[in-house]
């Protein structure tokens, strides 16, 4: 599926880009969709056609372009483009690398795949260049299709203790597309106080934190052992949009270091088709012959040796061992990557690194006390402080810049000396400060790199639609917020760049940015981008064939003998020139004949018409396959000898082909009508308008007499002019009358504003009533615009004129408020614009709905659920329509009132034993979408499942609470009808009077509001449903606080100790006791110390005391709950006597403790659940101590830090921390000291839930 906002390519395959040898043939495939016919093939952004150096073939949807004898003239940048997809690729023509002799004509890498001869091999020893690394060590090779970021280990470097934060820096790598990569950094954790906060940026400024989703992950942990926190960055399935620069940056309190890293993207390898018996055929000697046999030993070449291939021979080479990076320290920077190639070395960057760390040797500093750090980042106009510590305070620095010294000027640059503080301040922050930065004291540096990141660059004026003809200039105007900000161009998603033929041109005004296309062809039609790191804003550009409207065309012209004949004609483009033709001749302008082109009007003038300059006359509009032409008639008056007593003749057939005498004029235009008159003595002659004389001689509508003709003037015609015009000529012997009649056309009256009949996700259809008056000529069409609601630019929809009422406009941004209006066009002309229409929004209904699952059935009810359209819109999501009917009917009947904003419902009072049908539809303000429904209808019954109780895990096991706490137990069960839930305790029915019981269709609850140890106890849950049952028990144990020790009594006092004992209380709490605590106290003061803590025995002895005090002792017992609210004290204090003579015991010869180790209590097998902590214990004996050794399956758990062992009065504990299956097997105890050794062992079983 496309990426959002970009459109889908009409490529399946696309042509690569390939490097082949000079008089080879290079062959591109390109295969386009089904319906994409029409292919264009470009040469550095010319089209390419037929030529004898390339052929182009075309079959069904394969379109192949091969370049025969290639030479360095091919080397160029080609181009396929089908439809609005293009795609580019590079022809790279090399020389071959042969041996004397060797053809010339064998390719390195053919264009279709194919291994030439000697490929493996040249394969091989690339290959073996490749894993040098920068520190010259071997590189593991991973597999095809699988991305790591590329390790790099520095000898006797440690990151750490050169002034960074790093561990472990994330490296460079290249993955390919579709599969996915992990880059790693470490950071110590020993010497700082909490978890440093780690970000990752792609580029200078783009924060990977909030990108996180299927694309992309970030992951953290920390081992406690080595206290060093691990960060890692998943990019899953690799895009060519992912390759780039990123940094990593590591910030604790005042520290800061960061890392930068490259990240390289390929494309997937072709599969090449090998032939496998052609690796192990043996060469003959005899040229072009084979020796027919298979040499399996091929397959067994070493790495390092070369094949050389010549005709007759092949002769096998083995290549010196050289030290590559010893030749590289002698030879001159220029030689660098010559003998890069040479010995295929493909990091460049990485070699120069490496020979730039061989040739420094590290020094101790002596100058700096406090270094500068890796690198420091600031935002935009903050202020930023650099510190160093010097051993000299009264030596003096130097600031550097980019390897330029600092100067002191204004307030930019302030320096500090504080004592043995060198601080550099750096006051408004700008991108010109963005550069790296050194601290020099005598011969000693400091460097750091300043990152200054930049604020969010806000769009002020956003981009406007255009509407162009082909070859035309665009230019697309933005204004941002900031001076010099960064802003990105896209058309249809794909990044718009400088090209050779300065296809796109872009400018930076100050705040304003400019996007230039020169020439605009139709391919260039499209959405148009602009993209800042703070916002975007899309336009769309229309590109259409240049097409000339005629606004008005010349007409037929009737003059008489010396009077002056115009031709005039106005069309759409002002830049257009045209010739004018008389009977197929060219006309040339002379002092009598005048052609003028001003705007948009072409004019012929002919002074002084002549009977010769009766004829046709044409003009032709440069570039455009139509003319318009007229005819001049030369009007010859003739005079002959009438009688005196003429009556008086209107000659009215001098107005040529004009039927029924009707003269049409266009609105605005002069009309002047000549009749010629005849009569003796001189008619008078009188023009009316509807029985109403026109006298004047003057104005705008006037007459003018004349002894042979009489001329009838309108000026400027106008609508009201038009009408039947009476001339009337009388004298003495007559009279004569004439009607002519009068049409003005015009161009027609606007529309009305136009209505919106329905709108899409991209499209709306709008539709409008013909103008009210068609200026006198029918309507021959339609134009239509639209615009944005805030934008002042008008954009044309249709070149061509529209016939119909209705328009469907397309190509709109979804979400965006649009206006429309129409023009009229006759004959004569365009009309004005209507009033614009409502403003609307293109808007489509959502996607249908989807999983529509049933939840539940009962005998008059059913409860569904779906979810939400997979797409939306803009318009927003109203609600849910949920309807149904009777299986075999189509009546749909709405399920509630209304419409539901949640995704499920439960549909009620329902026909019991129905099959229904249902389905759901989604709503918002463009409608209803399309209907999810159920695979098959339903029948309205309950279904009766059986009762089945779901015991939370935490209730399988004993429940132990503290007296005074709340237990509230909530159990789901499952069954239908609704079971039947009864408890018990202990086989007794509940006391409701402090034990509370509240029952659902699927839970039930207990509820004990304060526990007493009463409630105690096995509780029987029991839920049925007919005649069967399900059944659950909790083992509930409320605990309370022990109660005293008793008898504490002194049992002897020698010297300074004192030998004590009791009795285990009465009361446990109802848990077992866990220990004692024993405190002393002086009579004197009565402050009680405690002498044990957590005491197993009864009994044990106080030491230490102090000669002549006398001593209180008391016992408090401890369980879970803690410590007894009372104690157990001796009734009489004991008295410290002096010691008095010296008694001499008798010898006695001394027990021998000493014991081997023995297991008092072994391992037992137990079995645990997957991801809870897990304990095995066990009880040993022996004296010395033994020497206690875990294992598993025989394995030493000592170094693993998943595992923690415990020891306590000779109870050994080990903890396994959140174990998985893997952690199961046979574990181990082993105890040794000098008498021998015990083992005890048990199985470990890890159940998954």
């Amino acid at each position: 599926m496309p990426e959002p906002g970009r459109k889908a390519s009409s490529f399946t395959k696309k042509p690569r880009s390939a490097v082949v040898d000079v008089g080879s043939d290079a062959v591109f495939l390109a295969e386009t969709e089904k319906g994409v016919s029409k292919v264009r093939w470009q040469r550095d952004g010319v089209d390419m056609g037929p030529s004898d150096r390339w052929t182009i073939t075309a079959k069904e949807n394969r379109h192949t372009l091969t370049i025969h004898k290639v030479s360095g003239l091919d080397a160029k940048t080609y181009a396929v483009i089908a439809g609005s997809s293009k795609v580019k690729f590079e022809l790279k023509v090399k020389e071959p690398e042969t041996v004397p002799g060797a053809p010339s004509g064998e390719k390195l890498a053919a264009a279709d795949g194919e291994t030439a001869p000697g490929g493996e091999e040249a394969l091989e020893t690339q290959s073996a260049g490749e894993g040098l690394r920068e520190n010259g060590t071997e590189q593991i090779p991973t597999p095809a299709g699988s991305g790591t970021a590329q390790e790099t280990r520095d000898e006797g470097i440690n990151p750490a203790a050169a002034g960074g934060l790093f561990v472990e820096r994330p490296q460079s790598g290249t993955v390919m597309v579709g599969s996915d990569i992990t880059f790693v950094t470490r950071v110590m954790g020993a010497n700082i106080l909490r978890k440093p906060n780690v970000r990752w940026f792609k580029g200078k400024w783009m924060d990977l934190t909030g990108k996180t989703g299927a694309h992309l992950q970030l992951k953290e942990t920390f081992d406690r052992n080595t206290k060093v926190y691990t960060f890692e960055m998943h990019i899953m399935q690799a895009k060519p949009s992912d390759a780039g620069g990123y940094r990593c940056e590591v910030n604790d309190k005042d520290k800061f270091d960061c890392c930068n890293f490259e990240l390289a993207v390929q494309d997937a390898p072709m599969q090449e088709e090998l032939d496998i018996l052609s690796q192990f055929r043996r060469t003959s000697t005899d040229v072009g012959k084979e020796a027919g046999e298979l040499d399996f030993s091929a397959l067994l070449k070493k790495r390092d040796l070369t094949v050389s291939v010549c005709p007759r021979e092949v002769k096998v080479e083995v290549r010196p061992e050289v030290d590559v990076w010893d030749i590289l320290q002698k030879a001159p920077p220029s030689q660098y990557e010559k003998i890069a190639f040479q010995y295929g070395i493909t990091d460049l960057r990485g070699m120069l690194k490496r020979l730039k760390r061989m040739k420094k040797e590290e020094k101790k500093s002596t100058a700096f006390l406090r270094r500068l750090d890796t690198a420091y980042q600031v935002d935009k106009g903050q202020k930023m402080k650099l510190v160093v510590e010097l051993a000299d305070p009264n030596a003096e620095v130097k600031w550097m810049k980019n390897g330029q010294e600092i100067q002191v000027s204004g307030s930019k640059f302030i320096f500090e000396n504080v004592g043995n503080k060198r601080i550099l301040t750096i006051n408004h922050c700008s991108l010109a400060d963005d550069a790296a930065y050194q601290c020099v004291v005598g011969e000693e540096k400091s460097i750091t790199e300043l990152f200054v990141r930049e604020l969010p660059v806000l769009i002020v004026q956003p981009l406007e639609d255009q509407a162009v003809m082909v070859g035309e200039r665009v230019e697309f105007e933005l204004e941002v917020s900031e001076e010099g900000a960064l802003v990105k161009w896209e058309r249809n998603g794909q990044e718009l760049k400088r090209e050779e033929t300065f296809k796109y041109r872009f400018k930076k005004d100050g705040k304003k940015h400019t996007l230039f296309i020169n020439e605009a062809s139709k391919e260039d039609a499209g959405h148009y981008t602009a993209k800042t790191n703070g916002g975007e804003s899309v336009a769309e550009l229309l590109v259409q064939e240049k097409q000339l409207e005629v606004y008005q065309s010349i007409a037929d012209l009737t003059v008489k003998a010396k009077e002056q004949a115009v031709f005039k004609c106005e069309v759409s483009d002002e830049k257009v020139k045209g010739e004018w033709f008389k009977n197929g001749a060219e006309v040339e302008p002379s002092d009598r004949l005048q052609v003028t082109h001003i705007g948009r009007i072409h004019k012929l003038v002919i002074d002084n018409v002549r009977p010769e300059d009766e004829g046709d006359y044409t003009f032709v509009p440069d570039g455009f396959a139509f003319n318009l032409s007229a005819k001049l008639n030369f009007l010859e008056v003739k005079i002959d000898y009438v009688p005196r007593q003429d009556p008086p003749k209107i000659h009215l057939d001098c107005l040529g082909s004009i039927p029924d005498a009707t003269i049409v004029v266009v609105a605005g235009n002069k009309l002047r009508l000549d009749v010629p008159i005849s009569g003796e003595p001189a008619p008078t002659v009188v023009w009316t308008k509807a029985d109403k004389a026109i006298t004047e001689m003057e104005g705008r509508v006037h007459v003018e007499k004349h002894p042979d003709h009489c001329v009838f003037i309108l000026e400027g015609a106008e609508r009201s002019d038009q009408g039947v015009y009476t001339v009337l000529v009388q004298n003495p012997a007559g009279e004569d009358r004439a009607d002519i009649t009068v049409k003005v056309v015009d161009v027609p009256d606007p529309p009305e504003a136009p209505r919106v009949l329905s709108l899409g996700e991209d499209c709306c259809t709008i539709q409008w009533e013909p103008p009210a008056f068609d200026g006198g000529q029918p309507v021959l069409g339609y134009v239509l615009e639209r615009k944005k609601r805030k934008s002042y630019r008008w954009m044309r929809l249709n070149f061509d004129l529209w016939k119909e009422t209705q328009y469907e406009a397309k190509q709109m941004i979804e979400g965006v408020l649009y206006e429309m209006r129409v023009y009229a066009v006759n004959a004569i002309g365009m009309s004005r614009h209507s009033p614009a229409s409502q403003p609307f929004v293109p808007i489509a209904p959502t996607s249908a709905p989807t999983n529509l699952t049933v939840e539940d059935v009962t005998n008059t009810t059913i409860a569904l659920k779906w979810r939400t359209p997979e797409k939306v819109g803009a318009a927003g999501l109203d609600g849910y329509l949920v309807e149904y009917c009777k299986d075999g009917t189509d009546e749909w009947v709405p399920a509630q009132q209304g419409l539901t904003d949640r995704t499920s419902i439960v549909v009620r009072d329902l026909p019991m034993g129905e099959k229904l049908q249902f389905r759901v539809r989604a709503v918002n303000m463009a409608g209803v979408s399309e209907a999810v429904a159920l695979a098959q209808p339903v029948t309205i019954r309950e279904i009766i499942q059986r009762p089945r109780i779901c015991l939370p895990r935490a209730l399988r096991q004993k429940l132990v609470k503290v007296v005074g706490d709340t237990i509230n137990l909530m159990i789901p069960f499952q069954g239908k009808p609704r079971p039947k839930v009864s408890w018990l305790k202990d086989e007794q029915p509940l006391d409701v009077q402090t034990i509370h019981v509240r029952n659902s269709d699927t839970d039930t609850v207990l509820f004990i509001r304060t526990a007493q140890r009463q409630h105690s106890g096995l509780y029987q849950l029991e839920v049925e449903i007919e005649n069967t049952q399900d059944r659950a028990s909790i083992h509930i144990q409320v605990i309370d606080k022990p109660g005293p020790p008793e008898n504490v009594k002194v049992g002897e006092v020698w010297g300074l100790n004192v030998a004590l004992s009791w009795q285990p209380p009465k009361d446990s709490g109802n848990c077992d006791i866990t220990g004692y605590t024993v405190q002393k106290a002086d009579r004197r003061t009565m402050e009680w110390f405690t002498v044990y803590e957590h005491f197993r025995r009864s009994q044990c002895s106080v030491s230490d005391l102090v000669v002549g005090n006398e001593y209180f002792f008391r016992v408090f017992t401890e369980n879970l709950c803690g410590l007894s609210k009372e104690a157990g004290q001796t009734k009489d204090s004991v008295y410290i006597q002096k010691p008095g003579t010296d008694y001499k015991p008798p010898s006695y010869k001394q027990h021998d403790f000493t014991e081997p180790p023995k297991f008092t209590r072994p391992l037992v097998n137990r079995s645990v659940i997957c991801g809870y902590n897990a304990t095995l214990s066990c009880a040993l004996r022996g004296s010395p101590k033994p020497k206690v050794t875990w294992y598993k399956n025989q394995q030493d758990l000592s170094n693993d830090a998943r595992y923690r062992t415990f020891c306590n009065h000779g109870v050994l504990t080990l903890e396994i921390r959140k174990p998985c299956p893997f952690d199961a097997g046979t574990y181990s105890c082993r105890a040794v000291n000098a008498l021998g050794e015990a083992k005890s062992e048990c199985k470990l079983e890890v159940r998954v839930p």
